[in-house]
């Protein structure tokens, strides 16, 4: 449990407007329906009105126009999710480690970890890495040679950064992440796959989070590059020298192919498949489980998946659609004969 704070306390750090007793003491952010007393929930839509009614939350974040919605304590905001994000930060800070170096780390001796890093346990440190201030490292973190990783970056236990790989100021990489593995490049010769090697880098910008266990090609000649803010859901691959624009989000399961360039603030739902060397305009979001083959160059929502069916009613279905090519030039014969008729009336 932390440590309780009234709504004076929340909205002197992160700002708002207090209705009703600013002394409400808050020791946690709940779901509406789950709330108890010490507990602040928020509402975007009016449409919860009935839950609002019977939370059993303290106080509450809501817009000017749901003000009324409840008699009971509530900070107004603009954004109640984002407001809520940043609450829940507040009650919630990140567990502080002792700093150092942990007794049964490896740290080459050519490599810089400043006094104010924290690397624990069971981590390897290749040879000439340059940690900045403030870095953490987890529990069995590999970081092979000539790696940089900028100021208050926190990589959480068993992650991955390849060889020459670059990660920003105040990232967040999660367990099992591998960033700057080789991409998958292979050049045939008589029937055989001869290995393509992957020259290049993965450079991952300031305020970049990515999820666990997903992965991050390095570049075959050119770097992958992941823009400032993205955030990269669990179980995504991105291929070698892919540009992920400033912003982005993308959820689960997503895969995107090599020499893909995604645009700044787009959103791609969970597992959407984007074919490689296709170019995504800013602004743009794919639907989940959407397989985009071209480039979208114009900013809209792109949805490409069939609804679900029993399994009879689809197979009834793709049956029908392996056979359109017959139907449109039946259709062609048809409005042909049908002119034919009506010209010689």
């Amino acid at each position: 449990m932390g440590k309780n704070y009234t709504l004076s306390d929340i909205v002197d750090e992160l700002g708002g407007r207090i209705i009703g007793d600013n002394s409400t003491i808050i020791s946690r952010v709940s779901s509406l329906q789950n709330a108890s007393s010490g507990d602040i929930c928020f509402i975007n839509d009016a449409k919860y009105l009935k839950v609002l009614a019977a939370s059993q939350a303290s106080a509450f974040i809501l817009r000017e126009n749901d003000a009324e919605l409840t008699s009971l304590p509530r900070i107004i905001v603009e954004n109640p999710y984002a407001y809520f994000a940043k609450v829940s930060a507040f009650l919630n800070p990140p567990v502080k480690y002792l700093l150092g170096i942990a007794p049964t780390a490896v740290v080459d001796a050519s490599s810089t970890v400043p006094d104010s890093c924290s690397v624990s346990a069971l981590v390897a440190i290749g040879a000439n890495v340059v940690l900045g201030e403030n870095v953490f490292i987890g529990i069995g973190c590999v970081i092979e040679n000539d790696v940089k990783i900028a100021d208050n970056t926190r990589l959480e236990p068993n992650v991955t950064v390849k060889h020459h790989c670059n990660i920003g100021k105040n990232c967040h990489i999660f367990s099992g992440a591998v960033i700057g593995s080789d991409g998958f490049g292979y050049a045939e010769e008589a029937g055989r796959w001869l290995k393509i090697p992957q020259v290049g880098r993965v450079i991952i910008h300031d305020y970049v989070d990515i999820g666990a266990n997903t992965t991050i090609d390095r570049g075959a000649l050119d770097d992958t590059v992941i823009e400032e803010g993205v955030k990269i859901d669990n179980l995504i691959q991105i291929g070698h020298n892919c540009v992920i624009g400033a912003h982005t989000v993308i959820a689960g399961c997503t895969g995107i192919a090599g020499s893909a360039k995604i645009g700044k603030h787009c959103k791609i739902g969970g597992a959407a498949m984007i074919l490689g060397h296709l170019d995504i305009a800013d602004h743009v979001t794919i639907s989940p489980g959407s397989m985009i083959t071209r480039s979208l160059t114009t900013a809209d929502t792109y949805t490409a998946l069939m609804p679900f069916q029993t399994h009879k009613a689809w197979l009834n279905t793709a049956a029908k659609i392996r056979h359109l090519d017959d139907l449109s030039d039946k259709i062609k014969q048809l409005e042909k004969a049908l002119a034919l008729l009506k010209s010689n009336n």
